[in-house]
């Protein structure tokens, strides 16, 4: 191949991959720096100065609607490997669980972090805080990742809100990273299957609507103003597998329907459970996600954040790369900063 793109056109390195299905382009090359003392410093600037990149690499035609990606960064806080910015449709999340099992795989099999063993920590600057990740290896390749989450806590349970073409509906409210609104799908006449995922998105969008125009305040994070804004609704349901705890389809952003089964929110849940009294000491639970995917969730400690109870999950998954890109944007074309049919 003798073809070469000339030299004034932008070039942005990625590594993709997927987590348990749901995918996630890391960008390690090409990316304007962002600067700013904290990831969330960082997250505002990307917003404001860069945002037709995030479109570009997550929209059509490099991307998708339902496409996810991670920007790798420079460490702030002391003591981290590296920071990251997450990126979506709609704009830049506070915190992915999906995404941090992803990257702390990239980063080990990469060669990113130093170390030897059959587990190797990575520690990984997010904007919602310090999230400290562990790899196991079988071999050369990273089997499974855990990390332990940010403190994650339930300030609402059981709450009801009128929602446009759904009624009345009943929900939770908690943070795992980002805050989501829990919801019963047995309770909708929903299935969380594969075939159900147009009705799914479409009542997520709804819940989302309605509780984010309702619970006012109680979407607040005492650490930052910036967190304080609900990422999306999460459908709980049974799990196919009698072995596993539930199953989870989590719609955020711009109608996305994540595949695996989110790792905030699997956080969240954990929070709820705790306050609902239904899980005991450090027992672990293993939700599915849409397409059969699973995480681990665990409970391995308690805390305080602001006036909220709180716990410190763990969670676990799976995650396997699916490619290396070049992407080239060509400054003459009219789509370069990307669009969305839907």
């Amino acid at each position: 191949m003798t073809w070469t793109a000339p030299e004034h056109w932008r070039r942005i390195e990625t590594i993709d991959a997927h987590t348990e299905g749901e995918p996630l382009r890391v960008i390690v090359a090409g990316f304007p720096e962002l600067k700013g003392d904290t990831v969330l410093a960082r997250r505002r600037v990307a917003r404001a100065e860069h945002d037709e990149l995030r479109r570009a690499l997550m929209w059509e035609p490099r991307g998708h609607a339902d496409m996810y990606g991670c920007l790798v960064m420079p460490p702030v806080r002391s003591g981290s490997d590296f920071s990251v910015l997450f990126l979506h449709n709609e704009g830049y999340s506070t915190m992915c669980g999906h995404g941090i099992i992803g990257v702390a795989k990239i980063a080990v099999e990469a060669g990113w972090i130093d170390g030897a063993g059959d587990e190797r920590p990575v520690a990984i600057d997010t904007p919602a805080g310090l999230v400290r990740a562990t790899a196991v290896l079988d071999g050369e390749r990273v089997r499974e990742v855990r990390f332990l989450n940010v403190p994650s806590f339930a300030p609402v349970l059981g709450r009801a809100v009128a929602v446009e073409g759904l009624g009345t509906v009943s929900y939770d409210l908690a943070f795992g990273g980002a805050f989501y609104a829990y919801v019963d799908a047995d309770a909708l006449g929903l299935a969380l299957v594969p075939g159900s995922a147009a009705d799914l998105i479409d009542a997520g969008r709804r819940i989302t609507r309605a509780v984010s125009a309702s619970a006012g305040g109680d979407i607040s994070h005492p650490d930052d103003p910036d967190l304080g804004f609900l990422y999306g609704t999460v459908f709980t349901g049974r799990a196919a597998d009698p072995a596993h705890h539930s199953r989870h389809v989590c719609i955020f952003a711009d109608g996305e329907l994540d595949r695996s089964p989110t790792g905030t929110a699997v956080s969240g849940r954990l929070a709820i459970l705790r306050a609902r009294g239904e899980i005991p000491g450090d027992a672990e639970i293993v939700v599915e996600s849409i397409i059969g995917g699973r995480f681990s969730g665990r409970i391995v400690d308690t805390t305080a954040v602001g006036g909220h109870a709180a716990v410190v999950p763990e969670v676990g998954g799976r995650a396997w790369v699916t490619g290396r890109h070049e992407f080239l944007i060509d400054p003459g074309d009219p789509w370069r900063d990307g669009f969305l049919v839907r």
